[in-house]
């Protein structure tokens, strides 16, 4: 269980764990740190209930190397907010320059430890390790996850104080690390809400429009005061991968008053925030926004906050609540489409009530509905307003509107690849009101955007692109797209961010950057739809795997989320940012849905099912 002390007793864990009810346990699964130079573990804690609390030991007198080393590895998963236990375990010095705040760094398993043999031994003053482990992931000190892999090996070494004669580590990488599980255990993904810097200032009629709350997904250590901690990530700003596309109402400069340590809803639900006299003086209309981009953010945090309160100094700034944040900005996850739609046996779109136990679809209004073309694949516009479908030889785009009597003119876009599969993707509509596509033909492989579904197609820049893009699916933000990109007969999913740099009486110039996986762990993945402001289901396999549908973070992430019920044979899914919506899918020539909790039931025949978007 614990390292070995010399003598007759051993060491009790350096952490134990106390739970609400049940009092305090010891932990399990610790493991012994060799004083020779072969390789073992440093066990990571089995998954435990996220609730367990968990205490590090401090050192004890007589301590080896190897139980310093230990004992301050374990005080990592501590839920101490300043890792005042750890830092027992440094010298004074190094104590003082450590920053775990920097930067932590994930292993597949605990992390190992290596003697180095080339150092001085034991007996001497001074002694040398290296952790290692394989890299899973990385969460930098803006608290943003990203996957990662290759070997991570660094040195430790300590030293024993002249007049103590205790052992401390006097060099250790900056940063914390540790296990897989116990950074599920540690950690809690967040989302914190920002406005999509791109959103039109006002609407046709020429009133102001709704900016778009965009998530951007945090970690924080779940049992740390994580509503003060997300708070505070929130006003610092938003994390490099959405900075260039995003905006933050908190002027720049604020911070949470000097004299507020945590944050605490009052018993009528309501959270005041004190802030710093950077935010004095903000306007109504900027006010809101802040207290939006809070009330988002909380919500997504725990459902106990239904108000937000700000003041800056004697104060009162604003003062909003849930339902009023809802008329301040526009936010995917909590706009419900109308309808499911699909392709029916007669190549018509067609749809069915969301949410609904129908079964009976009907037609759409317009030429669409009424079969005008002939269609493989469709996309409908978050207004639900109009209507993009692919030809059956995946060679022609369509557009039309949603109402009846419309027609149906000549095809907005026409691929010149040679085979179906090398032809037209399915679209895709952001918020904005245009269509997104790719054309698959190997001699000119593109991504285009259509301005509000018509007018000449604009080829979306790629930087950095490796594949060719097999499937297009644009977020409610309308800042973030994942691609299914194909490269070496293998499918991957990547997100980029989507920069837009339009000028006036011109053609904008669109930029899809920074795209990384978010599927690290599958070799093939065949179809995914957004399913949250920062989540995605994906079918897909693991290398040597079958078929799995799972969700995924936009960060690489797993999200703490229950895995949907076994499907074989699925071509396509479905989903929408409204998480109460049930998945649907096409799978063994048949259209069938997941309520929530229970199996999965056939709706009707027919192909291509989609939500709006």
């Amino acid at each position: 269980m614990g390292a070995d002390r010399g003598g007759s007793g051993r060491r009790l864990p350096a952490r134990s764990v106390a739970y609400a009810v049940c009092g305090v346990v010891l932990l399990a699964g610790c493991a012994s740190m060799p004083d020779s130079g072969d390789l073992r573990g440093v066990d990571s804690t089995p998954r435990q209930d996220p609730q367990v609390r968990v205490f590090a030991m401090p050192p004890r007198d007589g301590d080896s190397p190897t139980e310093i080393v230990q004992g301050f590895l374990e005080a990592l998963t501590s839920n101490e907010p300043h890792y005042e236990t750890a830092r027992q375990y440094l010298t004074g010095e190094a104590a003082k320059t450590w920053e775990p705040e920097r930067s932590t760094t994930v292993l597949a398993g605990g992390p190992g430890t290596e003697s180095d043999h080339s150092g001085s031994r034991e007996e001497a003053n001074d002694y040398s390790v290296t952790l290692t482990g394989a890299r899973v992931a990385t969460v930098d000190a803006q608290q943003s996850y990203a996957p990662t892999d290759g070997q991570y090996r660094e040195p430790v070494h300590l030293t024993r104080d002249g007049k103590s004669g205790q052992w401390r580590i006097d060099s250790v990488p900056q940063g914390v690390i540790m296990g897989k599980s116990d950074f599920q255990r540690t950690y809690m993904s967040v989302n914190k809400y920002y406005f999509a810097s791109n959103t039109a200032p006002t609407t046709q009629a020429g009133t102001r429009a709704q900016p778009a709350a965009v998530a951007d997904p945090v970690y924080v250590r779940r049992l740390v005061d994580p509503m003060t901690q997300v708070v505070r990530s929130l006003i610092s700003g938003p994390t490099s991968l959405l900075g260039p596309v995003v905006r933050s109402s908190f002027p720049t400069g604020t911070a949470l008053a000097e004299n507020v340590d945590s944050l605490t809803p009052d018993e009528h639900n309501k959270l005041t925030v004190r802030l710093n006299d950077r935010a004095s003086g903000v306007g109504a209309g900027k006010c809101d926004e802040m207290a939006a981009q809070l009330l988002f953010t909380l919500q997504n945090l725990t459902p106990v906050v239904d108000e937000v309160e700000l003041r800056s100094g004697r104060e009162q700034l604003c003062s909003l609540t849930e339902d009023r944040a809802e008329a301040v900005a526009t936010r995917g996850s909590a706009q419900r489409p109308d309808y499911l739609y699909f392709i029916d046996d007669e190549d018509r779109l067609v749809r069915i009530a969301a949410g609904s136990n129908g079964t009976r679809a009907e037609r759409v209004p317009g030429a669409l509905g009424e079969g005008a073309a002939a269609l493989r694949s469709v996309a409908v516009s978050r207004d639900e307003h109009s209507a993009a479908g692919i030809g059956l030889d995946n060679k022609s785009l369509y557009v039309g509107s949603l109402v009846s009597g419309g027609s149906l003119g000549d095809p907005v876009l026409v691929s010149k690849g040679k085979s179906e599969t090398d032809r037209l993707t399915p679209p895709s509509w952001d918020a904005q009101g245009d269509l997104w596509i790719a054309d698959r033909d190997p001699a000119d492989p593109r991504l285009l955007l259509l301005e509000k579904g018509a007018g000449a197609p604009v080829e979306v820049r790629t930087p950095g692109l490796d594949g060719r893009v097999q499937s297009v699916r644009v977020a409610a933000d309308g800042v973030r797209i994942a691609l299914i990109v194909e490269k070496d007969d293998e499918r991957s999913l990547l997100i980029g961010r989507i920069e837009r740099d339009g000028k006036a009486g011109g053609p904008p110039a669109v930029t899809v950057l920074e795209l990384r996986s978010a599927t690290p762990e599958l070799e093939e993945v065949t179809a995914m739809s957004w399913a949250g402001d920062s989540r995605l289901v994906v079918v897909g396999r693991e290398r040597g795997g079958v078929q799995q549908i799972g969700y995924v973070q936009v960060d690489g992430s797993t999200p703490e989320a229950s895995v949907p019920a076994a499907l074989t044979g699925v071509k396509e899914i479905a989903a929408t940012e409204d998480e109460q919506l049930p998945l649907v899918a096409y799978s063994e020539d048949l259209i069938v849905r997941l309520p929530s909790g229970l199996q999965w039931q056939k709706v009707t025949e027919g192909t291509a099912p989609v939500y709006p978007g």
